[in-house]
C-alpha cells in the first residue's frame, strides 16, 4: 500500500528499527525493493532523486506506485535530496508521498525559510517532509560536497531547527558520506552526537550515506573485470546502535548501483555473446534483492509490516 514517509518512520522511531530508503532508477531496482519487503514484511521507502526523475520521469514513478499500491506491506515513494521549492512541488504532483527540500548548503535562517515554505505547501496535500541539518561529504549525483566543506549537526540547533520548520523528519550529519568511498578502514561514526540529538528531539531522524558497500561486491565487482579504487561503507553495527537513538530512515544507493552492476558483469563476463536482457538484468535484480535483504534484517524492520 502507498502510505506517506511519516506513517512508516514514526513507529520505526518508537519502536527503535531503522526503514530501508532505498534509490530506484528502473523497474528491475523498484521490483527487488518492493518484492523484497513483502517477502521480509518490511516497511520500506523506494526514493527517486532529480537524477532518476529526469532520467524516468512520469514513468518510473508510475511503476514504483503501481508495485506499492499492490503490495501488502507499507512503501512510501519519496524524493531524495530536492533541491527548491518548484522540485518538491513537482514531485508532490508526480504522486510522490514524501519529499525531501535539501537547503542544507544555505545558512541556518535561509535552511529553515525555504524549508518551511515546503512544509506548508506538502502538508496542506497531505504530505510528508524530510529537511537537511549539516552537511555529508562525498559525491551523490549533482551534490558534491568536499570533507572541507562538511559539518556535523549541532543538538542545539537540531531542536530550533525542528521547532522553526514544522519538518516531520530530519537528516542529520553524524560521519556518514554519500559514494562508495567513505573512508579508510571503518568509517567514525558519531554515535554520541546521535544519542544526544535523539534525547533532545522526539521526530524520526534520518542517515543519508548509509550504504555498506559489502566487501564481497566488491570482490565480486572486481572478479567480473570492474575497476574500483578504495572502498568502504558503514559498518552495520554503527547502523544497528544508531537506531536504538533515534535513526528511523537510513538510506541506501550506492549499494544498489554496485550490486546491480555485479549481476550484469558477472553474465557478461561468463558469457560475452549474450544479448537477452532478461538474462542480463534478471540476476543483477537478484543481486541487489539480496543487498537490500541484509540491510532490512540488519535494520530490524523485518516483520514489522
Amino acid at each position: 500500500m502507498l502510505v506517506t514517509g511519516s506513517a512508516i518512520l514514526v513507529p520505526a522511531r518508537a519502536g527503535k528499527y531503522g526503514v530501508g530508503a532505498f534509490n530506484t532508477n528502473n523497474m528491475e531496482i523498484t521490483q527487488a525493493i518492493i518484492h523484497t519487503a513483502e517477502k521480509l514484511r518490511s516497511p520500506v521507502i523506494v526514493q527517486m532523486s532529480e537524477g532518476a526523475i529526469k532520467y524516468g520521469g512520469q514513468d518510473l514513478a508510475n511503476i514504483v506506485k503501481d508495485l506499492a499500491n499492490r503490495a501488502s506491506v507499507p512503501v512510501a515513494l519519496h524524493l531524495d535530496h530536492g533541491s527548491s521549492y518548484a522540485s518538491a512541488l513537482n514531485a508532490i504532483r508526480m504522486g510522490f508521498t514524501s519529499v525531501m527540500i535539501d537547503a542544507s548548503h544555505h545558512n541556518f535562517e535561509d535552511n529553515v525559510a525555504e524549508t518551511r515554505r515546503v512544509v506548508e505547501a506538502a502538508h496542506a496535500m497531505g504530505i510528508s517532509v524530510e529537511s537537511e541539518l549539516g552537511r555529508l561529504g562525498g559525491i551523490e549525483e549533482n551534490i558534491i560536497v568536499d570533507e572541507k566543506d562538511a559539518f556535523l549537526t549541532d543538538p542545539e540547533e537540531a531542536v530550533q531547527f525542528i521547532e522553526q520548520t514544522g519538518t516531520d523528519y530530519l537528516a542529520i550529519a553524524i560521519g556518514t558520506s554519500h559514494g562508495a568511498f567513505k573512508g579508510k578502514g571503518r568509517p567514525y561514526i558519531d554515535q554520541a552526537r546521535i544519542a544526544k540529538i535523539g534525547e533532545m528531539t522526539s521526530i524520526p531522524l534520518v542517515a543519508h550515506g548509509s550504504s555498506g558497500v559489502p566487501a564481497d561486491i566488491i570482490a565480486r565487482f572486481r572478479a567480473a573485470g570492474g575497476d574500483i579504487g578504495e572502498a568502504a561503507g558503514i559498518d552495520d553495527d554503527d547502523l544497528r546502535q544508531a537506531c536504538q537513538h533515534g535513526i528511523a530512515k537510513v538510506n541506501v544507493d550506492t549499494d544498489l548501483r554496485l550490486a546491480s552492476t555485479v549481476g550484469i558483469r558477472e553474465v557478461l563476463h561468463a558469457n560475452p555473446k549474450e544479448f537477452d536482457p532478461r538474462k542480463i538484468f534478471g540476476p543483477a535484480r537478484e543481486v541487489m534483492s539480496q543487498v537490500i535483504e541484509h540491510k532490512m534484517r540488519v535494520l530490524g524492520s523485518v516483520g514489522k509490516a
